[in-house]
């Protein structure tokens, strides 16, 4: 199809800015992004659609057409419900580059103009196949007629003789047509998928599991409903949906190539309608998260309580009992990637899909799940229904009800250890289950202290329930006085002395390596060191003391003489 077709066609909201000239550049696909560099996903003839998230200045503008006009993309619409008219810098750049510039009314969805590419470009290039997109966007329309993806991939099977299943970046089944995909099986291909995406591949990647081949497209959620785009490929790649396909692609022709695409785009619109149903979920989490932390009176929290449980829990009304799961993505930073990676989305996104059942199908299984964030930390709210009765005592509770942290990551520990290879670190830690508002706020410190205790292992995904802190947080009161100052004079005394003679300032570099989890990176920006300077005052603590801070038992001895002390 042609550019002039698109400005022709009311429906589509478009009004063109510049390159009247250039009216009859052919359009193979459509592509939607707020990426400033989107290059390595463009293979030319695209038409690039934009919420102008990446724009910060006029200045750059420029950078961003000309990556588009070196990519050979056919041409630009730029959507005005961000910033209301077209930036004068980015329609100048689009006329000095000889790129096509439209604006796109704020009453249309970049989905309208994606169907609409999608199903013309798929006519004209595949024939009978242009109907098989044409019907999975009518059966994934809402109301009755819808199917959502799992139509879609009925039809790929049946038109087309093609097996797929959408996944999640766990390789959990989102949709599937036929036969679930065992599980072994996605989640290799998850892990195929999360680490040809973390080396700049571009899909489909190719992938071998279980003794067949697979073509793995990645389903990518940069619609408006999106998070603003990522400076970086770890910012997204944790939360990315994929297309696997029991077929290899590398020998398919260009139109079938496109249809597949066009297909991924089509699934996103699902994807984007998830994140969105979440968004009331990360709200009232987000509330009672603040309301726990700010030191909100008891009654307040429970109020805004019995607002979330009806959501979270529908039809029951309240929830008896609520856990709590605190989880943290670390990236050692890269310092010539500029700016800190934001690591608090990532979580919260990987911590919803952790929180799904493994055995439950479809987009919308988590629905019983809030999860906020703050910092880099994410915070889930999970409520409970009911909580078995210990045989022992008819009012004692189960200790063995609720979420339990090394089943929360049984199924997903090897493809998001794939994701993370290299730089990469998931820690998460789970609270008990509490019965009030006034046990959450020592839930959440409880899943914190655990989440810590989970860092200091070895492993690119680990986790800590309650259970493990009973030994020594939940016991400390109990220790004797007298205990209690032999401990810690013995740890902490020759540190103390040292301090008072040189003022080192052992014991606070002390607290704050162990609070940033043995990273030496974040530890020396916390305390404005360099880092050599932060490994002599760690190597000045253990000749004092005698111990090693990379083994976990002296880490753990020296958080329990800090927290004693």
């Amino acid at each position: 199809m042609r550019l002039h077709a698109l400005l022709e066609t009311e429906a589509l909201g478009l009004r063109l800015l510049g390159g009247e000239d250039e009216l009859d550049r052919g359009v193979r696909g459509v592509m939607t992004t707020d990426l400033r560099d989107p290059s390595r996903y463009l293979s030319g003839g695209e038409l690039v659609l934009t919420g102008l998230a990446w724009r910060h200045s006029a200045e750059d503008s420029e950078p961003f057409v000309r990556i588009l006009a070196s990519a050979g993309v056919a041409g630009l619409a730029a959507g005005e419900a961000e910033l209301g008219n077209i930036p004068g810098d980015l329609v100048e750049a689009c006329s000095r580059h000889r790129l096509p510039l439209f604006a796109v009314n704020e009453s249309v969805a970049f989905a309208t103009i994606t169907e609409y590419v999608v199903r013309q470009v798929s006519g004209e290039r595949a024939g009978d196949l242009a109907a098989v997109v044409d019907r999975h966007r009518r059966l994934m329309t809402s109301g009755p007629a819808g199917g959502g993806p799992e139509v879609v991939l009925d039809l790929l099977g049946s038109d087309l003789d093609l097996r797929a299943w959408v996944l999640s970046p766990t390789g959990r089944q989102i949709a599937g047509a036929g036969d679930p995909l065992p599980g072994p099986v996605s989640a290799a291909l998850a892990g195929e998928h999360l680490a040809a995406t973390r080396t700049g591949r571009r899909g489909p990647h190719r992938a071998t599991a279980g003794g067949a081949t697979y073509s793995l497209f990645p389903i990518r959620n940069t619609g408006r409903g999106a998070a603003p785009a990522s400076r970086d490929v770890r910012e997204s790649v944790l939360s990315d949906w994929l297309l696997a396909v029991e077929a290899d692609a590398g020998d398919w022709p260009a139109a079938r190539l496109d249809l597949l695409q066009g297909v991924t785009q089509l699934i996103a619109v699902e994807r984007d309608r998830r994140e969105a149903a979440r968004t009331v979920r990360r709200r009232l989490a987000q509330e009672v998260l603040e309301l726990v932390q700010t030191g909100a009176a008891p009654a307040e929290i429970a109020a805004r309580l019995r607002v979330a449980a009806p959501v979270l829990l529908p039809g029951l009304g309240t929830a008896p009992h609520w856990q709590v799961v605190v989880a943290r993505v670390e990236w050692e930073q890269d310092a010539a990637a500029g700016a800190a990676i934001e690591a608090g989305p990532v979580a919260q996104s990987l911590l919803e899909e952790i929180l799904v059942d493994p055995a439950a199908e479809g987009s919308d299984s988590g629905d019983r799940i809030a999860v906020a964030h703050t910092g880099d930390e994410a915070i889930a709210l999970v409520p409970l229904p009911a909580l078995p009765v210990d045989p022992e005592g008819p009012d004692v509770e189960s200790t063995e009800a609720g979420l339990h942290a090394d089943a929360l990551l049984g199924s997903v520990r090897d493809p998001l250890s794939a994701g993370l290879d290299g730089d990469g670190r998931l820690t998460l830690g789970v609270s008990a289950a509490v019965s009030s508002a006034e046990g959450l706020r020592g839930a959440l410190e409880e899943a914190r202290h655990a989440r810590r205790v989970a860092a200091a292992r070895p492993g690119r995904v680990c986790a800590a329930g309650h259970h493990e802190l009973a030994s020594h947080v939940l016991l400390l009161p109990f220790v004797p006085d007298d205990v209690r100052r032999a401990f810690t004079a013995r740890l902490l005394d020759p540190l103390r002395d040292y301090d008072r003679r040189h003022r080192a300032e052992l014991i606070p570099t002390l607290e704050a390596f162990l609070d940033c989890d043995g990273s030496w990176t974040r530890c020396a920006t916390r305390l404005h060191l360099h880092v050599n300077t932060l490994r002599y005052r760690v190597g000045r603590i253990e000749q004092l003391t005698s111990r090693d801070l990379s083994r976990l038992e002296d880490k753990l001895d020296f958080f329990l003489a800090l927290r004693m002390s």
